[in-house]
């Protein structure tokens, strides 16, 4: 191996495991955040505890909102390296990462070194592309993976119009396609196809992308996506329609869901995602540019990558911020190309990089700063407080709130019990935690007739173990007045924990418990 090929790999690496650290380094400083945080991590805790690593849970109970991958990944993190922060949140820095340097490849190859570093540490530098990194839910995995797809099919692409090798990038697509299904289901297959025929047909290149459609890909796509989802329909028959007909198409058409927001949310958000930056798309836009054919054509696919995914998100009445996450990295490849069209006119990249680079890297460490020092609706405290008193076996008690958190940071070993009035129709008709554990448990009907209990049942619930605790609203005691036969033993700004010790012949005449109490827990 010549000595420039070694300096080459070794500069690659460095490439590469400095831009890991900077997306991981500090994805350990804050608590989980609520609700997306705690419910996805909670449910990799839920195959960590309970050994199967095939069907999801949200406590307990079968959760098929979304594919697995994240929880996978997730739970083999923490099994590795233990359950705190850094490894809950490992799946999202891979997804970052993988994006990256996707992106970094395939400029590298096209366009030059130089102007592939410079995309790299513009899109790494990107506030919302840090804080994605940063934030343990589906969201930037899933870009991640539609990044690595698209990148690889433009690769593929290219190297098919030049006669050089393709099929490995082309085969590596549809691998990072089926990985995407598995983060967060279609998308991850209609996004990049969408980007990728957008691109090729709009330059007339049918036969390139007649080429793209690979036989062999197919088949590697169905043998690494198709197993779960058959494996969890024969497990549960109405999977399939649920997973895609309630979660894909409805969620997709209807207004029912959460978050409704205006057509024009995604546009302002990623203005203001790019704020220290914006300003270096004023280069690609002057007139009399002599741009080199294979980068006007890159350049092409990346305003095609920003338009069609702003407008797919754009589409439903529902938005959220992580959504459009798939439309940084192209954007950011266009702020680069604008900073290389001034270093072009100008000899030189001027201040206005480093003060973009500074406000944005302050603007990073300021975010994760201020939400370390005060997380919202975190209830880690109440989660290690419960832990280091807690006795195994003793059932814990949730009174109609959902703490996601809780169950990881108390280490639960079994599933927690819900007290809420099941009955009531509004559940089912908003977009909640509710509505999530009620659906769960329609799959399951047994089990949840054990872990979703009304508040009748809790008294005689209570009566059949010992020792219990109990988590919920500081009013809760308003609701439960069974609650005055309690400790309170932790509490935070919105929430309490209680201990109740139903053994006690003063607290059994209290809660009016027939006969004797029988040990074990009430989920059984």
């Amino acid at each position: 191996m010549s000595t420039r090929l070694q300096d080459d790999r070794r500069g690659l690496a460095r490439v590469a495991l400095l831009a890991l650290l900077w997306l991981g380094l500090l994805a350990w400083a804050r608590p989980l955040m609520l609700p997306d945080e705690g419910r996805y991590v909670g449910v990799a805790w839920g195959m960590l505890r309970s050994g199967d690593w095939l069907t999801p849970t949200l406590d307990g109970l079968p959760y098929f909102h979304k594919p697995p991958l994240f929880y996978w990944i997730t739970a083999a993190a923490m099994k590795l390296l233990g359950v705190w922060e850094w490894p809950a949140r490992l799946a999202s820095i891979l997804g970052a990462w993988a994006g990256a340097l996707a992106v970094f490849a395939l400029l590298r190859r096209w366009w030059g070194e130089r102007d592939a570093r410079l995309a790299l540490w513009v899109l790494l530098l990107q506030p919302a592309f840090y804080l994605g990194a940063q934030f343990a839910n589906l969201d930037m995995l899933v870009a991640g993976a539609i990044t690595v797809t698209i990148a690889l099919l433009a690769q593929a692409a290219l190297a098919l119009e030049r006669g050089l090798p393709y099929r490995g990038a082309l085969l590596g697509a549809y691998v990072a396609a089926a990985l995407a299904v598995l983060a967060k289901g279609l998308i991850g297959m209609v996004l990049p196809g969408l980007v990728v025929t957008a691109w090729l047909l709009s330059g007339g290149r049918w036969r390139t992308w007649l080429h793209l459609l690979s036989l062999p890909g197919l088949v590697l796509f169905a043998l690494i996506a198709a197993p779960w989802f058959i494996a969890m329909q024969q497990r549960f028959p109405e999977f399939l329609h649920y997973f895609f007909v309630v979660q894909h198409f409805q969620r997709f058409a209807e207004t029912g869901f959460n978050n409704v927001q205006p057509f024009w949310f995604y546009p302002a958000v990623l203005v203001l995602a790019t704020l220290p930056w914006l300003p270096w798309l004023k280069p690609l836009l002057a007139r009399g540019q002599a741009v080199d054919p294979l980068r006007a054509d890159l350049r092409r696919l990346m305003w095609l990558w920003v338009v069609v995914v702003t407008a797919f998100f754009s589409l439903p009445a529902s938005k959220l911020v992580g959504y459009i996450l798939p439309a940084i990295p192209p954007l950011a490849v266009l702020l680069a190309d604008g900073i290389a069209a001034h270093r072009q006119r100008h000899g030189h990249l001027g201040r206005g990089i480093w003060v973009s680079a500074g406000v944005s890297v302050a603007l990073c460490v300021l975010a994760i700063g201020l939400l370390a020092a005060r997380t919202p609706n975190s209830s880690k405290e109440l989660g290690l407080e419960l832990r280091a008193q807690r006795q195994a076996g003793e059932p814990v008690f949730l009174l109609g709130e959902y703490y996601f958190d809780l169950p990881i940071y108390a280490r639960l070993e079994q599933p927690e019990v819900y007290v809420l009035d099941w009955d009531d129709p509004a559940i089912r008709r908003r977009d909640t935690w509710r509505k999530e554990l009620a659906d769960a448990g329609d799959f399951d009907p047994a089990l949840a007739a054990r872990l979703l209990l009304r508040p009748p049942q809790l008294a005689l619930a209570l009566c059949r173990v010992p020792v219990a605790w109990l988590v919920g609203p500081k009013t809760a005691p308003q609701a439960f007045p069974l609650l005055g036969q309690a400790r309170q033993v932790a509490a935070n700004d919105e929430a309490a924990l209680w201990r109740i010790t139903p053994e006690t012949p003063s607290v059994r005449a209290a809660l009016g418990c027939p006969g004797t109490p029988i040990a074990g827990s009430a989920a059984r």
